[in-house]
């Protein structure tokens, strides 16, 4: 009796091998990054080449400009796989399995020769078919899409365990709260097949009537039957409709899915418009060229000014005075990706965060843009476990000495022992490096009588007419000879007062320092849920700076803040979750390097006539009640609404025995693909470190708004109107002897063409 079983158990063994390592499929085109993992493999490390065997339990990962064909073996079945799509062969004795982990597929299933069963299968959803064309797209977020060309399929949703059926010429979406539904689509709407072939939709055709004996008819019967006659005629040139369709539409397939559809190797904007630059409105024409190969992709932003006379802005173009206006033309240069070996991009910068973001969290550098155009760099390397990123706001800001300047390292044990250590610093070399300084003299615009000459810096009197500068050459006119206007000659007044030298960048600075220390570890890592925990220990330093008589003075503040736990979870790819309980003691602000950073940076305010400077950490310790220690919640959730759009919120409470300090931010996001002539719909809110974020009658210099609509005009033809909001003090007081705030407001609308 052993042996028989042995026997048997032999043979089990043998024909378990032959199926397992039997090849079920080949690559029959492969273009860009397509790679295969091998069956008990933990990475992906096999070059996806034409020819080569595909096995059971085999996976396959295309990247974002690739694109693969697979055929199966036995029955010709054939699976088109576009980029960003990664999923697993499985085969059984009676079923052939797709495991999609994302991406979007096409799949041409043959009846002849075939014995098992077909599905697709993704975090959702499954898609069983017989003989059919379709197209599976499965989202990150958690909702898929099924597109039948021809044939039937049931598609059945994993959380509900709801199924429809779904037939030629209608699709299936199903998500990730249990819901599925049936619908009719369109040739426009089915997935942009890479090379270019579209699935011949079939097409209904009433039958003809069979032909009766002539009768005579009432009018009102002859008019019925006319009617009948005359409704099938535009059904009758079927073909020539969908070519039609086709040829007016398909070359938006690729903008209706920014997601998913690879990027253009060039493309060109086109904005008509107006924007208002230091006061003054101008008129603009955009010129936004953009290109795109692999890796490499660059964006340019070539604009011209022209105000109400017609008159253009020069200095926008001067590149023989100034070099650096030739970086202002650089909307973006990249390479790679942030999971590639290297990456880099260089210009324009957004929503850059450092490790959880305790200090450094949804920085932009483009908040004041046009009006001020900041040149950053974001780079950094992952090798072997280790990886690094570097960070600066703004490269001309460190010519003058100061710029926002960041440094991440991290370290992952093993892939087997994913614990993640990381450490940040983070820096403002100098914080009046963002006073505007446009002529270069180092002396800020709000302390320069002569902004627009490097030469002069003081008038007095206001007459337009420098004063005597030692070391200075004359001006061509002379030195004012009655500097201060007491109608008095220089040379015979005893009682002359002249300004001093005004407040320089080369003899004051105001630096920010800032340490971090985090440790990450994922508890769960599945398709439905997965959850990390971690916590993060921050320090900031603000160095004393000036003296309490001079211009500027701020003493030392230094704070600290602890986050434990800190926990990170996502359902389904759907909704992304995170929480931290803070601990936080003297000078200390959460995110104190957040999206408006810039803006409140450094504030030039006006009191009694006479200029001061404010920096953000003078504005927010100006209440000495903000050094008590404070305990409290951190909460924030992101998710996608079913493919019409993507939220953001969070929210910050923080409190102690006689203190409430408070944050609110807010993201939407619409999906214009789903919204007829819109082109492209966001607002945003933030309100951090207030006693109460949601006073929205009564705003602070922490707030900020703004939104940016787009209505298509016609076919790449938009008009884009872009609105930002944010407060300043004006120098002056309240009633109850707070400071004035006023709105400043920016406002952008331009005409975009694309093409």
């Amino acid at each position: 009796m052993i042996k028989k079983l042995n026997r048997i158990l032999f043979i089990y063994m043998i024909i378990s091998g032959m199926i397992y390592s039997a090849p079920i499929a080949r690559i029959m085109k492969a273009q860009g990054d397509v790679l295969i993992k091998r069956m008990g493999k933990n990475t992906f490390t096999v070059p996806g080449k034409p020819g080569l065997a595909i096995n059971n339990g085999d996976a396959i990962k295309v990247g974002e400009e690739g694109f693969a064909v697979a055929i199966f073996i036995d029955d010709k079945s054939v699976v088109k796989i576009r980029e960003n799509t990664q999923f697993e062969f499985i085969e059984s004795a009676s079923s052939r399995t797709l495991d999609i982990e994302q991406g979007i597929i096409f799949n041409d299933i043959k009846k002849e020769g075939r014995t098992k069963t077909f599905r697709v299968e993704t975090p959702v959803s499954v898609a069983s078919v017989k003989g059919t064309e379709f197209a599976v797209v499965s989202n990150p977020s958690g909702v898929d899409q099924v597109f039948c060309a021809t044939g039937q399929l049931d598609v059945q949703n994993l959380i509900s365990g709801q199924t429809v059926v779904v037939g030629a010429g209608q699709k299936a979406i199903s998500n990730a709260m249990g819901s599925v539904m049936e619908l009719p689509f369109t040739p426009d709407d089915y997935p942009a097949d890479p090379e270019g072939v579209r699935p011949k939709m079939p097409t209904k055709s009433k039958p003809k009537p069979k032909s009766t004996p002539k009768q005579p008819k009432s009018e009102p019967q002859q008019q019925a039957q006319e009617q009948e006659q005359s409704e099938p005629e535009p059904e009758s040139e079927p073909e020539q409709q969908e070519e039609q369709m086709e040829s007016d539409d398909s070359p938006s397939q690729a903008e209706t899915s920014k997601k998913s559809a690879p990027k253009k190797p060039f493309g060109m904007g086109l904005g008509v418009g107006s924007v208002t630059i230091d006061g003054v409105l101008y008129n603009q024409i955009a010129l936004r060229p953009e290109i795109n190969l692999g890796k490499f992709g660059v964006g340019l932003d070539l604009v011209f000014y022209m105000d109400n006379e017609g008159n253009m802005k020069h200095d926008e173009w001067d590149f023989g005075n100034d070099p650096s206006k030739i970086l202002d033309k650089i909307l973006y240069l990249r390479w790679g990706a942030e999971s590639d070996p290297f990456w880099i991009k260089f210009g324009s910068l957004d929503n850059i965060t450092l490790g959880y973001g305790g200090i450094l969290s949804g920085y932009s550098n483009m908040m004041e843009f046009p009006g001020v155009r900041r040149i950053g760099l974001n780079t950094g390397v992952n090798i072997s476990g280790f990886g690094g990123e570097l960070f600066m706001s703004n490269m001309k800001d460190f010519s003058r000495g100061g710029t926002l300047l960041g440094l991440r390292g991290t370290y992952k044990v093993s892939k087997s022992f994913p614990l993640t250590i990381g450490m940040n610093f983070i820096t403002d070399m100098n914080q009046f490096s963002g006073l505007k300084d446009i002529d270069e003299d180092k002396y800020p615009d709000i302390f320069d009588d002569f902004p627009n000459d490097a030469n002069y810096y003081n008038d007095t009197d206001g007459d337009g007419v420098p004063d005597p500068h030692p070391g200075k050459d004359s001006p061509e006119g002379g030195w004012d000879i009655d500097a201060d206007g007491d109608n008095i000659y220089d040379q015979d007044d005893s009682d002359l007062l002249l300004k001093g030298v005004p407040f320089s960048l080369d003899d004051n600075k105001s630096s920010v320092t800032a340490y971090a220390f985090d440790i990450g570890y994922p508890i769960l890592n599945g398709k439905a849920l997965s959850l990390k925990v971690y916590t993060e220990f921050n320090f900031l330093s603000f160095p004393e700076v000036g003296s309490p008589d001079s211009i500027f003075y701020r003493p030392n503040y230094t704070g600290n803040s602890f986050s434990v736990p800190g926990l990170r979870a996502s359902i389904f790819n759907f909704i992304q979750l995170s929480y931290e309980f803070r601990i936080k003691d003297g000078y200390f602000v959460p995110q104190f390097f957040d999206q408006s950073y810039d803006i409140a940076r450094v504030v030039p305010e006006y009191i009694d006539g006479n200029a001061i400077i404010r920096t953000k950490d003078m504005t927010l310790f100006a209440d000495s009640s903000m050094n008590v220690g404070l305990i409290g919640h951190f909460g924030s959730i992101s998710a996608d609404m079913f493919g019409f759009g993507s939220f953001y919120g969070s929210y910050t409470n923080m409190t102690s025995e006689n203190d409430t300090v408070n944050s609110f931010v807010a993201a939407l996001s619409l999906n214009a693909e789903r919204i007829p002539k819109l082109s492209e719909a966001t607002a945003y809110y933030q309100r951090t470190n207030d006693s109460n974020p949601f006073d929205f009658e009564n705003p602070s210099v922490n707030t900020i708004l703004g939104y940016r609509l787009g209505y298509e005009l016609g076919k790449g033809i938009s008009v884009i109107w872009d609105y930002r909001q944010f407060y300043r003090y004006t120098g002056a007081l309240n009633e109850d002897g707070s400071g004035m705030l006023e709105p400043v407001i920016q406002t952008t609308v331009e005409t975009s063409f694309s093409f």
